[in-house]
């Protein structure tokens, strides 16, 4: 194919080409649009967690200066249920019936000439009750469980003869609580209608959902909806699915026949869109004397909304880290009178992997093993479940460099043994290996008589620097100068991309921006192969190279022209071509598609009189495929180590256990972690390009997070012995 000449542009930690707009408050996020004539929307929400509405009035509020309508159960028409997506059922769709299924659940919108009048009238709604007990614990008995939700559930190999044969085994319980993803950015959608069809402002990290999920809900065709997203004010997962909100947002502009703009307030962000569930996760580990591992069980429960279903498989991941013969993960949920769960940045792993990390740092202390050591012994050289070989694989590389960084060597053995005055001092490390995931996606490159490039498709840009790397992609791919490069994004109406989540984009567009480009190159090609006044009359895509805006015979690099005297000898103003790319199948290039791999070295220090616990040294050493901007990249861990830090030390969604409320719905109540919190945190990549696709990369935005609270945990275990298995660690917790 198109040999490219050696390139600047991919790998170097360039600045965000998008942080011109950013840094001067020019970015257009969704409550930044507006159209003539907009009005506002206000939601209200149910003050009971289970029941059923018995009277709403909402004559008040109607009468209430500047309002234009009250929607409830009672005046919206019949809505379908949004589509089956990759990340299972649509929540359900809104104000459909009288039932009360968790505290906080949409029961009106109000919409009025002002965001002011409309909050307003919403309180003047009154709604009276018939009121049922809600189930809103995890272990509740009477709740009713799932068994196996997505099929998924492993088994290899016979565990409990693994057990039998094991020298030491540990065995615990692990519990995380409900967090709140929290982006600064409050969730907004504009809906306007024209006729039939409906142009959307949502804050979502996937706009094809939306177009798919609205022309569903409403009954209209795909093309007849458009939704822009070209900037996202950080989403964390709550993106990702298309809530009740959008829909009403939708809903109220059709039935006013006004362009309608519906913010979420902060509380309402707790209860709206998302969440990290609650687990409870049991797990067993055996291993003989010399630190094989022969068995492994872990059992996840976690909870999931009455009549929804939430992707969250927190046991798997004891399926595929480590080299051991028998092993079985099995999940439940509990389904309570809680708002949706959701996606939640690096959903179950987040959870699964503190259980996993921290009874492997245990079953070493068991052993009175080095943790880095039993690690190393039980690395899984080819893919424990498909038996091939990994696509790439840099984990040893990760222990033995982020060891080396960190000073692992100098770590005595014995908890309790390392003290700097008052303070206790504990290092502790956990690995991770992040599932690879990715999806099909498409995107269309154009290149002008001005010598310009535009590439585009419909993914969104969460903060992660989408839109530069994969303008240093095409830049090189096209062997054009950055400033000639224009990538977009966050608009439905360009080609297919799929979400910005699990850690899947960056793959699934990169390698469709590398095919469109390659295929724009040969389109250059197809139109000189007849062209006697072109020096690469008859050149094929494997003849040539790309280089400053030209193409040139790779034997005789003066021979050549630029694409621009191309298409102005031609008559074109532009050419495209459309790019696809698939997901690798594993079977068929004969081996397993890898996600990230990592592994984290933790520093802790203790006060034990006051049980104060500050995280004071971070490395984090990461196999990230090849790397297309190591700034962005290196941003994106260091965001995701502070995360870590903030699971392990400060979330949690506290649900009041009678009422259902949730009871720190406030950022001056939900506790997360400020700079005076976070070290500075040191990364390095290891490892290479991946070989299971064309471009070579991983996603990196959430192996980040992914092993903080076990590192961080066994941390707390070397330095004072106590073995913490409740998120987040506690005061309590340390001098209980």
């Amino acid at each position: 194919m198109t040999t490219l000449q050696t390139s600047a542009s991919v790998g170097a930690g360039i600045d965000r080409v998008d942080a011109p707009l950013k840094t001067t408050g020019t970015a257009p996020y969704p409550n930044d649009f507006s159209y003539p004539g907009l009005v506002h929307a206000a939601l209200v929400g149910s003050t009971i967690a289970a029941g059923r509405i018995r009277a709403i009035d909402a004559s008040a509020a109607q009468a209430a200066p500047g309002v234009l309508t009250v929607i409830t159960y009672l005046t919206a028409p019949r809505l379908e249920r949004g589509p089956v997506t990759l990340l299972g059922k649509s929540p359900p769709a809104p104000l459909q019936d009288d039932r009360i299924l968790h505290h906080g659940q949409h029961v009106a919108v109000v919409v009025a000439d002002s965001p002011e009048r409309a909050r307003y009238a919403a309180s003047l709604v009154r709604v009276t009750y018939e009121t049922a007990e809600p189930l809103l614990d995890v272990r509740d008995p009477r709740a009713e469980t799932v068994e196996n939700p997505w099929g998924l559930d492993t088994r290899r190999g016979d565990p409990d003869a693994g057990f039998e044969q094991a020298d030491a085994v540990v065995e615990g319980e692990y519990t995380t609580p409900d967090n709140t993803n929290n982006p600064l950015g409050l969730m907004t959608t504009i809906a306007s209608w024209h006729g039939d069809s409906v142009t959307i402002h949502d804050s979502t990290q996937w706009p094809h959902n939306v177009r798919t999920s609205i022309a569903r809900i409403f009954g209209v065709p795909e093309s007849g909806v458009r939704v822009l997203a070209p900037f996202v004010g950080g989403g964390f997962g709550a993106g990702l699915r298309v809530w009740p909100h959008t829909v009403l947002a939708v809903l109220a502009a059709r039935e006013v026949r006004h362009p309608v703009k519906l913010v979420l307030t902060r509380p309402q962000m707790f209860t709206s869109v998302g969440h990290r569930p609650e687990s409870v996760q049991h797990i067993r580990i055996g291993a003989t004397s010399a630190g094989d591992l022969v068995a492994i069980e872990h059992h996840g429960l976690s909870s999931v909304a009455m009549e929804d279903d939430d992707y969250e498989p927190v046991s798997l991941c004891s399926a595929v880290s480590y080299a051991c013969p028998n092993v079985v993960t099995r999940d439940r949920q509990a389904r309570l009178n809680i708002p949706c769960p959701g996606s939640m940045r690096a959903p179950a792993e987040a959870q699964g992997n503190f259980a996993l990390e921290s009874a492997i740092d245990e079953l070493a202390h068991t052993l009175g093993m080095d943790p880095l050591d039993l690690r190393l012994r039980n690395i899984a050289d080819t893919h424990p479940v498909l038996g091939l070989p990994w696509s790439s694989n840099a984990l040893r590389e990760c222990y033995t460099e982020g060891a080396a960084r960190f000073g692992w060597s100098r770590r005595p053995p014995g908890t309790g043994s390392l003290r700097d005055g008052r303070w206790l001092v504990g290092l502790g490390m956990a690995s991770v290996s992040y599932p690879f995931f990715q999806v099909p996606c498409q995107a269309r490159a154009s290149l002008r008589r001005d010598g310009s490039a535009y590439v585009r498709s419909a993914a969104t840009d969460i903060g992660t620097g989408t839109y530069t790397v994969m303008t240093q992609l095409a830049a090189e791919l096209l062997g054009l100068d950055i400033a000639k490069v224009r990538f977009d994004l966050g608009d439905s109406d360009m080609p297919y991309a799929p979400m910005a989540g699990g850690s899947g984009l960056t793959g699934a567009l990169s390698n469709a921006v590398h095919t469109a480009c390659r295929t724009l190159v040969a389109e250059f090609l197809d139109v000189v192969r007849d062209d006697d006044a072109s020096p690469l009359r008859g050149a094929r895509p494997d003849d040539v190279t790309v280089a400053g805006g030209r193409l040139r015979l790779t034997g005789d690099p003066g021979a050549g022209e630029s694409y621009a005297d191309i298409l102005a000898r031609h008559g074109l103003e532009e050419l495209s071509a459309d790019g696809r790319s698939t997901p690798p199948d594993a079977r068929r290039l004969g081996m397993a598609a890898a996600g990230a791999f990592g592994a984290k070295f933790v520093e802790v220090r203790i006060d034990p009189q006051l049980g104060l616990l500050r995280v004071t040294r971070v490395v984090s050493a990461i196999d990230g495929g090849r790397v297309l901007n190591e700034k962005t990249a290196t941003s994106q861990i260091v965001g995701g180590t502070v995360g870590g830090i903030s699971q392990a030390l400060f979330e949690e969604t506290v649900t009041d256990a009678v009422t259902g409320r949730i009871a720190n719905a406030t950022f001056g109540d939900y506790l997360m972690p400020v700079n005076a919190d976070v070290p500075d945190v040191e990364v390095v990549f290891c490892g290479g390009s991946d070989r299971a696709t064309d471009t070579g990369t991983k996603g990196v935005g959430e192996v980040g997070l992914v092993g903080l609270a076990a590192a961080i945990g066994n941390a707390v275990h070397h330095a004072t012995g106590r073995r913490l298995r409740s998120l987040p660690f506690t005061i309590d917790q340390l001098m209980g």
